[in-house]
C-alpha cells in the first residue's frame, strides 16, 4: 500500500493527465498523415508485439535508490531524461506492485493520447476526490469521471476556450496588470530605490491569484496591494499549502489519512478554499437577484454565466470553480517568471521582443487580444518557455476501455502510463541546441523545423487538455507585452542562477531577483 502511495506522489498529485508504431523521423521533415500511416504499416507488418512483461526498466529499490539517495525526489524532471538515456524511449518502473510504463518520445506520446477513449482519465486523486466525499461537495473538472466528467466539461468549456469570449476578459486583465507594473514600481522603491525585486515568482504568484479571481469571481482580491488584506493572503496561503500537502498525504496508505496531522491540515486548507469561493458566489447571486428584480440586464463574466445559464447548481459551480482557481494560478505566473530569467539574460532576444510589442502598440497603447495575433515573436518567447519548463513535467493516461498498441508493445486496459514530456522537449532530435532558450524555433517560415506535434503539449491534447490554456494564454501575453513595454529586465546583479525543482510543478528551486528598470 505504501509503495502504491509513492508512486501517486509524483503522478496522482501533480494532476497527471495514439496508433500503433514508431518511426523515427528527421526533424527537418514535417510529421504528415501519410507518414503516420507509412509507420503504423511497418510495425503491423513485422514481428509480434513485445508484451509489457518484456519492457526493461528499474525495479522498486532501483527507483527508491535514485529518489532518495541519488536526490531526484524533488528534480523527477531530471530522472526522466536519464532513465530515458539508460532504458530507451517506452520502459517501465515498478512501485511495489504498481507499474507505471513511462513513455518519452513525441511519437509513442502521441500514439497513447490518440487512444484514450471516450472518458479519458489522468489517475483517481483519492486525497481530493477523499475530501469531497468528506465534506459531500462536488466534485470539479479536476476530480470527476466518465460521462459525469463530460458533462461538466462541456458546460464550462465555451467561455473558457472560445477566443471570442477568451477575448473578453482582456480588459479586467489589463486592469490587473497595471496594478503589477505600480507593485513593482512600489517594490523597488520600498527595497531601497534600486532596480532589483526579489523573489519575482512570488510576486507573480500574487498577480495570477488576483487574474484569475478577477475572472472567475469578477472582483478584485487585493493580491496587488502594497498591504495584502488578511483573508485574502488566507486564501493565498491555503492554495500553497494544499499543494504542499498533497505529495506528502499521498505517500501514506488511505487508511492512516484519519489519523495524520497532516490530513488534518490538508482538510481544513481546503475547507477555507471552499469557505472564501461560497462566500464569493453567494454574493454574486443575490447581486444577480436584485438586478433580475429591478429588472435590469444581467451581465457579467465567467461566474455570472455560470449561474445564469443554470445549467449547474451552485453546489455544481463551487467545485467546479474552486478546481479551476487552483489550476489557473501557476501555470501563468511560473512561465513568465521563466520567461523574464531568460529574457534578462539574453538582451537581444528581449530587444527583439520589445521592438515588436512597441510596433504593434506604440506610445501609451494597452495590448489587447488582437494585437497578439500580430506578435509572432510574443508567442514564441511563451512556447519556447513552455518547452524547457512545462509546468507538468509529467503527465498521465489509463487507458480503461481497450488494450492498445504503442510502439512495438500491446499493453492491456488499465495500463498507468506516465508521459515524459520534460524528456520529449529536450530530445535534440525534435529541437536542435535543446538546453538554449531559442524562441525563433517556433517561427513560421521557409526554414522553420518541423517539430513533431506532440514533441511539446504544455497544455495537453484532446478533450482533456488544460480547460484554462487560452485564459493562460491571454494573461501571459498581456503582462509580458506590458512589462516589455514599460521595463528592460536585467540578471540578478549578484550573478545567482535558478535551476528549476518538482514540487508536484516545476517550479524554481530558489528565489529569483531580477533588475527592473524604467525604459526611456
Amino acid at each position: 500500500m505504501f509503495c502504491k502511495s509513492l508512486v501517486r506522489s509524483a503522478y496522482a498529485a501533480g494532476r497527471l493527465e495514439s496508433k500503433p508504431v514508431v518511426r523515427k523521423m528527421s526533424p527537418l521533415l514535417p510529421y504528415s498523415d501519410e507518414t503516420r500511416r507509412q509507420s503504423s504499416s511497418s510495425v503491423l507488418s513485422g514481428n509480434k508485439p513485445k508484451t509489457m512483461d518484456e519492457l526493461h526498466g528499474p525495479t522498486f529499490l532501483t527507483s527508491l535508490y535514485w529518489l532518495f539517495v541519488k536526490g531526484y525526489f524533488d528534480k523527477t524532471h531530471e530522472m526522466q531524461v536519464e532513465h530515458k538515456k539508460i532504458y530507451g524511449p517506452l520502459w517501465k518502473s515498478k512501485y511495489g506492485p504498481l507499474v507505471v510504463v513511462n513513455v518519452a518520445e513525441a511519437e509513442l506520446i502521441e500514439q497513447v493520447l490518440r487512444q484514450e477513449g471516450k472518458y479519458p482519465i489522468r489517475t483517481d486523486m483519492p486525497h481530493w476526490r477523499g475530501y469531497r466525499v468528506l465534506r459531500q461537495q462536488a466534485y470539479g473538472p479536476l476530480t470527476e469521471m466518465g460521462a459525469e466528467w463530460q458533462r461538466i466539461r462541456s458546460i464550462l468549456n465555451p467561455r473558457m476556450l472560445k477566443p471570442k469570449h477568451v477575448s473578453s476578459y482582456s480588459t479586467a486583465i489589463n486592469q490587473v496588470v497595471t496594478d503589477f507594473v505600480h507593485r513593482v514600481r512600489w517594490l523597488r522603491e520600498s527595497a531601497g530605490g534600486g532596480a532589483v525585486v526579489h523573489d519575482v515568482a512570488g510576486e507573480l504568484y500574487k498577480f495570477a491569484f488576483e487574474g484569475i479571481c478577477s475572472v472567475l469571481f469578477e472582483i478584485r482580491m487585493g493580491c496587488l496591494n502594497e498591504q495584502i488584506p488578511q483573508e485574502t493572503q488566507k486564501f493565498i496561503d491555503s492554495v500553497g499549502e494544499m499543494f504542499r500537502l498533497s505529495p506528502i498525504l499521498v505517500l501514506f496508505p488511505q487508511s492512516l489519512w484519519p489519523y495524520l496531522p497532516f490530513w488534518k491540515h490538508f482538510v481544513a486548507v481546503w475547507d477555507h478554499l471552499f469557505k472564501v469561493a461560497q462566500q464569493l458566489i453567494d454574493r454574486k447571486v443575490v447581486e444577480i437577484r436584485e438586478k433580475a428584480a429591478k429588472g435590469e440586464t444581467v451581465e457579467g463574466e465567467y461566474l455570472t454565466h455560470l449561474l445564469a445559464s443554470e445549467k449547474m447548481t451552485v453546489t455544481e459551480i463551487l467545485g467546479s470553480i474552486t478546481e479551476l482557481l487552483l489550476a489557473g494560478v501557476d501555470t501563468t505566473s511560473n512561465t513568465i517568471s521563466w520567461a523574464l530569467y531568460h529574457l534578462a539574460r539574453e538582451p537581444d532576444t528581449q530587444e527583439k521582443l520589445h521592438q515588436e510589442v512597441d510596433s504593434v502598440c506604440p506610445g501609451d497603447k494597452i495590448p489587447t487580444s488582437e494585437d497578439f495575433a500580430k506578435m509572432p515573436w510574443l508567442k514564441a518567447t511563451v512556447k519556447e518557455t513552455l518547452r524547457l519548463y512545462p509546468v507538468v513535467p509529467g503527465n498521465a493516461r489509463v487507458v480503461v476501455e481497450d488494450e492498445i498498441m504503442v510502439g512495438d508493445c500491446i499493453f492491456p486496459k488499465k495500463t498507468l502510463f506516465h508521459l515524459c514530456h520534460y524528456a520529449v522537449s529536450y530530445d535534440g532530435n525534435h529541437f536542435p541546441q535543446p538546453h538554449a532558450f531559442l524562441p525563433q524555433r517556433w517561427l513560421r517560415g521557409d526554414e522553420r523545423l518541423k517539430q513533431h506535434p506532440f514533441s511539446s503539449v504544455p497544455f495537453g491534447f484532446g478533450i482533456r487538455a488544460c480547460l484554462g490554456k487560452r485564459l493562460a494564454e491571454l494573461e501571459m501575453y498581456c503582462i509580458l507585452s506590458r512589462l516589455m513595454k514599460h521595463f528592460e529586465v536585467r540578471p540578478d546583479p549578484s550573478g545567482a542562477t535558478v535551476k528549476a525543482k518538482t514540487r508536484t510543478l516545476l517550479v524554481p528551486a530558489s528565489p529569483m531577483n531580477l533588475q527592473f528598470l524604467d525604459r526611456k
